[in-house]
């Protein structure tokens, strides 16, 4: 596959989603550049306490500010309820759950790429451009598919797999070729107020004053849990069951001399937990649910990534398992799993 050239075809109007920090700030000027009438739009998204550089008060105004400086016109879309409705209640019904849900696959799913676009549709925009590190690419035969980034660290292939051929198609993403520093050197030189912010956090509404724990009690109730080793003799306690993930080593506070021990499995029903040697963790296959192809379902070999910046594993989708080639350690459920072939996203699904 080649990449889509963003100088291919007449220019047009483009809706930058500008977040207020240094990558979408810079490709609104590179799709300036390019020749292309650039509007910027600032999704106000939550109206809660935030710290991360995403969802922070300052974020609006920085982004005002580079449009004023790019000289193009801003706007600002409140999208808070659906946010509400889509990215946070189902992030703490996942945690009530023990599942591991993932609020930035969710939020592009829901909010970026089908609200942005649908309101991008409703005032007469047809390209839609973000700035994730992430390639748009085409085959042959018209078919769109996300390709990873040039900047391997910063690439965010991972969380843009739920596009479709409908949104692929006027979705441009102008920092796909480049790198991060390149990125803030580019800033640097255009005199952007945004060229040393800080990279967002992932969950962009835990202020981390607070922390999750405090985020979370404020809406469920957190319940108490045992840990147990493989024999059921308990070996320390969490204070929040709903706060622990299969596979978790860290803020156990076990105590003796029991070496590294994770998360193997979660009781929900006795609240116990039961925490293990990595080897108990290690699977040949691995159930997934809510499987999706961007064009069409891989019978062979995959990359899987199981996390933003995962390391990638190898196997094959067959039915509803992946069957890896060497035993992997167990995926989180509700955890997003994406496929690759090469650099290329052709799928994903959700661990179950």
């Amino acid at each position: 596959m080649s990449q889509e050239p963003m100088s291919q075809g007449p220019k047009g109007e483009v809706l930058v989603a500008m977040s207020g920090g240094v990558d979408s700030s810079v490709a609104a000027a590179l799709l300036q550049r390019e020749g292309y009438d650039v509007v910027g739009v600032t999704l106000k998204l939550w109206g809660g306490e935030s710290d991360s550089g995403c969802c922070s008060v300052s974020d609006v105004d920085d982004a005002r500010r580079v449009a004023d400086r790019l000289g193009i016109d801003h706007h600002v879309f409140n999208f808070a309820d659906e946010f509400e409705q889509h990215v946070i209640t189902p992030y703490v019904e996942d945690h009530a759950r023990n599942l591991t849900p993932n609020p930035c696959v969710e939020c592009n799913r829901h909010i970026k790429f089908d609200k942005l676009f649908r309101r991008a549709d409703a005032i007469g925009f047809d390209l839609v451009a973000t700035g994730h590190h992430a390639r748009v690419v085409t085959d042959d035969n018209g078919i769109y598919q996300i390709a990873r980034g040039a900047d391997s660290a910063k690439d965010q292939s991972y969380v843009l797999h739920m596009l479709d051929q409908a949104q692929l198609a006027r979705l441009l993403l102008p920092l796909g070729p480049m790198t991060k520093d390149k990125v803030r050197e580019l800033a640097a030189d255009l005199g952007l107020r945004t060229a040393e912010k800080p990279d967002s956090q992932d969950v962009c509404f835990i202020h981390s004053g607070d922390g999750r724990k405090r985020f979370l009690g404020n809406r469920i109730p957190l319940s108490p849990a045992r840990l147990v080793d493989s024999e059921g003799t308990k070996v320390g306690d969490v204070p929040a069951v709903e706060m622990v993930t299969i596979g978790q080593r860290r803020g156990l506070n076990l105590g003796g001399d029991l070496g590294r021990r994770y998360v193997v499995n979660i009781d929900r029903a006795e609240n116990v937990v039961t925490v293990g040697p990595l080897k108990d963790l290690m699977r040949s296959t691995q159930p997934v649910s809510e499987v999706m192809w961007t064009n069409q379902p891989v019978d062979g070999p995959l990359g899987v990534q199981c996390s933003a910046h995962g390391l990638l594993r190898h196997g094959r989708l067959i039915e509803d398992n992946l069957h890896w080639d060497k035993p992997e350690q167990k995926v989180a459920p509700g955890q997003s799993i994406v496929f690759y072939v090469g650099d290329e996203v052709v799928g994903g699904a959700t661990a179950a």
